[in-house]
């Protein structure tokens, strides 16, 4: 038995031999022979064991293994996908997806060089700001304003610069987590700054802060906890008030909305959330705020109001450390020009669109995939359910939207939720749910793509308890 496995190993062909086999030397053309080369070894590695339990190899096999590698190897890992989890603003899923405007610019600013720093008019280098420093004043009403590559980092960066050795002041309830161990008193740590907490949990007062206040101090911080909300016996220190008294000591008060948003979300009839422009006209000496949540655009995060602590922050040396790229911020760019027509925005942000689509346009697109959903899929109960979309990422954590969905419940229960769940992951272009009561639910608010959704379909293969 040992003799006949070593001779099964000794007819498996060479490198060099299957470098030369026609179907492997078309493949060197269109991967480089480095990578079919790897791509050769690694098949004979794995094939090698197949060969010692007496499998019969032949070139052809390999050939197709080879290429079966190539393509896995070619294939991006950051794969495009069906978000029907019924959160809109998922940040496992990356958040926001752009506008075709931002996409647009985005690819123009990479297949060319720009004037990324660079000034037309004096022909000298430039601030990679300026490109949207105008722009973000003409929708927020603030003074000045720039960027850094996410509202974390624009928390960090005002900590650094305006409260370095000195203490921050907080209320207890406002010292938030977020995803991916984000927790406010640690961020202070990193950016040197001292926490002095005020108030209790559900209740502080204007009289906490003034009390805090003295030559230690930095800044006042006021945290929107946009993820959680604290209801009952509660009291809270408005905006407005804490600018009066941030300003009688000469303290400034950075606003940090988290989410942030530009415009009223109630025209969308979705809870109203502070606005960026209702944040700095209350007082705020600083606004921090997230491009990539309900803004609806990439990753970054905006710092705007008083000039002077703007230009502080420049200066910062951690400034370049957390700047953005010339692609992010032309689709930043792309997208804040949207927000100057109102009126047309859940036309062309495609997360408005998703947060103000009709429950009763959602309702019938699943009677439209009732039918072909139960084709396609033997021993599994398909039915329209009602749902409750989330806005997600931190915003507006208690509302939901009223939406609808099909609930996929194969008779076996259990572990064939499972399967059938991640048969769906497995697709050329994964469709990805939540699972509850025993069901695999496709919320159908974020699913735009109708054709492509029903043309994915046809890949699908689930046989329960296989």
């Amino acid at each position: 038995m040992a003799e006949a496995a070593l001779s099964a190993l000794r007819i498996l062909p060479s490198v060099d031999r299957l470098l030369r086999h026609p179907d492997i030397a078309v493949l060197a053309e269109e991967h480089g022979r480095a990578e079919v080369t790897l791509a050769i070894r690694n098949t004979l590695a794995t094939l090698r064991e197949e060969a010692r339990a007496g499998a019969d190899i032949g070139e052809a096999m390999i050939a197709a293994s080879v290429l079966s590698c190539l393509a896995m190897r070619a294939g991006t890992r950051l794969k495009p996908l069906f978000n029907l989890t019924g959160t809109v603003l998922h940040t496992n899923l990356g958040r926001a997806i752009l506008a075709e405007e931002a996409v647009e610019a985005a690819a123009a600013a990479m297949r060319q060089a720009v004037s990324l720093e660079f000034d037309l008019d004096s022909g000298k280098r430039g601030e990679r700001d300026d490109h949207v420093r105008a722009l973000v004043c003409e929708l927020t009403g603030a003074e000045d304003a720039t960027l850094v590559n996410n509202n974390a980092a624009a928390v960090l960066i005002v900590l650094n610069t305006l409260s370095q050795n000195k203490e921050a002041i907080v209320s207890r309830g406002e010292l938030i987590e977020i995803g991916g161990a984000f927790r406010m008193p640690e961020i202070m740590a990193r950016a040197g700054a001292r926490l002095r907490e005020i108030g209790t949990t559900n209740r502080t007062h204007a009289r906490d802060y003034a009390n805090a206040l003295g030559p230690e101090t930095g800044l006042i911080l006021k945290v929107h906890t946009s993820n959680y909300r604290v209801e009952g016996f509660t009291a809270e220190v408005g905006a407005r008030e804490l600018a009066a008294i941030a300003q009688r000591q000469n303290v400034p008060l950075v606003n940090d909305l988290g989410s942030g948003t530009l415009i009223d979300l109630s025209r969308f009839g979705l809870r109203k959330e502070p606005t960026v422009r209702e944040a700095v006209e209350e007082g705020a000496d600083l606004v921090t705020f997230s491009g990539d949540k309900l803004l609806g655009g990439p990753q970054a995060g905006f710092i705007v109001g008083r000039k002077d602590l703007i230009a502080a922050i420049n200066r910062n040396p951690m400034k370049r450390a957390l700047r953005v790229d010339k692609v992010r911020l032309a689709a930043c760019e792309a997208t804040l020009k949207l927000y100057r027509d109102p009126d047309r925005l859940a036309e062309r942000l495609p997360t408005m669109r998703f947060l103000s689509r009709p429950a009763e346009e959602i309702r019938q697109q699943a009677e439209r995939l009732l039918g072909i959903m139960m084709d396609t899929l033997e021993d599994v109960a398909v039915e329209i359910v009602s749902c409750r979309s989330q806005i997600g990422s931190g915003a507006l954590p208690l509302d939901t939207i009223p939406s609808f969905g099909l609930s996929l419940k194969p008779k076996g229960g259990g572990r064939a939720v499972e399967e059938l769940s991640a048969a769906f992951r497995s697709l050329s272009q994964p469709v990805i749910g939540r699972v509850a009561e025993g069901a695999l639910i496709f919320d159908l608010r974020c699913l735009d793509n109708e054709a492509l959704f029903r043309q994915n379909l046809s890949s699908l293969r689930f046989r329960e308890g296989r």
